[in-house]
């Protein structure tokens, strides 16, 4: 799967126009796409990128890569992303790298949204955990509210002990309900319980979405 995750990232690097402002996302494909981005840096490619994470940005600040902010541009030409999980509608679960609040903020002020991916993020019906930032305050009524139609985990940390905390100071949970019939109708109930700043069902942005798949383009209607 890295050969694919690498194929899929240069792909999406080598779509870059000089002078574009782009979104750079988080994850391991999108760490593809910044390595070869910088190769092109480094041969004349003039760009500035907007980090979706403190990782993204320590990243693209050992390569090389210029930064800037939201508030410094109107708009971004390109958001470059990947997938938890890809469905034929082109609507996306994301957050495993507990990023996806940011990320769809760049998403929606992108003309493109590129999202790269391998092979194992396409299915038919999105059926993954679905990454939620919480309200620490929050955490508790969010649970207990969650827990009557599904599955809801605190993440924790792999090397740290306790919560996974995000970017912006919110705890992580990881809400399961097996196949998701209605993923737009879930999204919007999701993002309207309280306390909760996102969660990581995305089913607003299939008009500029393009897939890249292990290097291919692969968009569809």
């Amino acid at each position: 799967m890295s050969e694919a995750k690498r194929a899929a990232g240069y792909r999406a690097a080598d779509m870059v126009q000089d002078a574009m402002v782009i979104g750079i996302g988080t994850g391991s494909t999108v760490y593809y796409m910044m390595e070869r981005l910088a190769q092109r840096i480094s041969e004349g490619l003039c760009v500035r990128g907007i980090p979706t994470s403190f990782q993204t940005e320590i990243r693209a600040r050992e390569l090389g890569i210029p930064l800037c902010s939201l508030a410094d541009v109107s708009e971004i030409d390109i958001a470059i992303d990947g997938a938890d999980q890809v469905d034929p509608h082109k609507w996306l679960i994301k957050g495993r790298g507990a990023a996806h609040v940011r990320e769809r903020v760049i998403a929606a002020s992108a003309k493109i949204f590129l999202v790269i991916i391998d092979s194992s993020k396409c299915v038919l019906k999105l059926d993954g955990p679905i990454p939620m930032e919480v309200t620490p305050f929050a955490v508790s009524y969010v649970t207990t509210e969650l827990a009557k139609q599904g599955t809801i985990l605190i993440r924790e940390g792999v090397k740290k002990d306790g919560p996974v905390i995000s970017d912006n100071g919110n705890f992580i949970l990881d809400y399961s309900v097996g196949v998701i019939s209605d993923p737009r109708a879930l999204q919007q109930y999701l993002n309207n319980v309280a306390g909760v700043v996102g969660c990581g069902l995305m089913t607003e942005f299939s008009d500029k979405i393009v897939i890249i798949e292990g290097g291919y383009d692969n968009k569809k209607g």
